[in-house]
């Protein structure tokens, strides 16, 4: 699994579902961007497993993939991510293992730990079936062994799977999965588009401590951004508002639909409240285009990012697309970076 040289630009959706919308339309939507962004040069394009978010459609992950795939070509398609705990390793592998050989050579799947929801939730998920945090590097490695090659005496095989090497990334917010994925020698990405506090120390112990593999030779470090890119710095700061607005529901345990963006965001929050969003969407880059470059410029030198993988919660789609547009543009501008 070797990424080619240059900055890479990818996408990650959570097929958010607009107020007034259904996630019928949302996953329209998801569809309609990344035929989009295909056109564009984005190299993969992502959707996250949530539950019992209101705003949020793609709980069932591997059935929006082969939505997304089925109705692209070239750009690859997965996971960001699959939260392994919630399923059984053999079932992930089979369902990879299916995507995998209907769209071959394009299918990515990035695995995390955490629940994609609340206790509650995680718990109407597992029903007790035993996985939790705490057994995710044992389940990483059964699931790699379900899409490996078969082993002597293995009795129990992915079918389809076994054998496909679909290619695995870990995903998290803590050092925790950076030091998995560098002791595994596999891509790693920080979910740093809404908890950045451990960004640079993840990244830190993931390259210092990255050991080569059959997968890939060298660390390969992919960070979320969140994405909001607009012809001019002023609007693309209304866009924002709703973004920040899903965090201040999120903050005060009242997830809804993503909502339109507002002219005075301060109208709605306290300082306590403001102080905490502003810190959780820290990574993001939010401007006009020069604007937004500086920005992006900033967070490339500051991390070293090989890859951006860029996500947008914006309330219309036409502008929604127009953002991404504008990012490519800019993207293919600093491909030097990295290269």
């Amino acid at each position: 699994m070797k990424p080619p040289p240059g900055l890479l630009y990818s996408v990650l959706d959570l097929s958010p579902i607009l107020k007034g919308e259904t996630a019928a339309q949302s996953f329209r939507h998801s569809l309609n961007l990344a035929q989009h962004v295909e056109k564009w040069g984005y190299h993969r394009y992502w959707v996250a497993e949530h539950h019992n978010i209101p705003g949020v459609a793609s709980a069932a992950t591997s059935v929006v993939i082969g939505h997304i795939a089925g109705g692209t070509s070239t750009i690859r398609v997965g996971s960001g991510g699959i939260m392994l705990p919630n399923h059984a390793p053999l079932v992930i592998a089979e369902q990879f293992g299916t995507l995998e050989s209907l769209y071959p050579g394009r299918i990515d799947l990035g695995l995390g730990r955490a629940p994609g929801g609340d206790q509650l939730t995680a718990r109407a998920l597992r029903r007790g079936l035993g996985s939790s945090g705490d057994t995710f590097p044992a389940d990483v490695r059964e699931l790699q062994g379900f899409l490996g090659a078969p082993l002597p005496g293995q009795r129990v095989f992915a079918v389809p799977g076994q054998g496909l090497h679909v290619p695995l990334y870990l995903l998290g917010s803590s050092t925790f999965s950076a030091t998995l994925a560098a002791e595994m020698g596999l891509p790693f990405a920080f979910a740093s588009h809404f908890a950045p506090e451990l960004l640079h120390q993840a990244l830190d112990i993931y390259r210092s401590q990255f050991q080569p593999s059959a997968a890939l030779d060298k660390p390969h470090v992919m960070i979320g951004v969140n994405v909001i890119a607009a012809d001019t710095d002023g609007e693309a700061q209304r866009l924002f508002t709703s973004l920040q607005q899903v965090f201040l529901n999120l903050i005060r345990g009242r997830p809804t639909q993503l909502q339109p963006p507002v002219e005075d965001i301060n109208a709605l929050w306290n300082p306590v409240e403001a102080t905490q969003v502003y810190r959780m969407t820290r990574c993001s880059a939010v401007g006009g285009p020069d604007t937004f470059r500086q920005q992006i410029e900033v967070l490339l030198n500051d991390t070293g990012a090989d890859e951006i993988i860029a996500t947008a919660h914006i309330h219309d789609q036409q502008t929604r697309l127009h953002s991404f547009e504008i990012a490519a543009d800019v993207f293919k501008s600093l491909q030097h970076f990295n290269s």
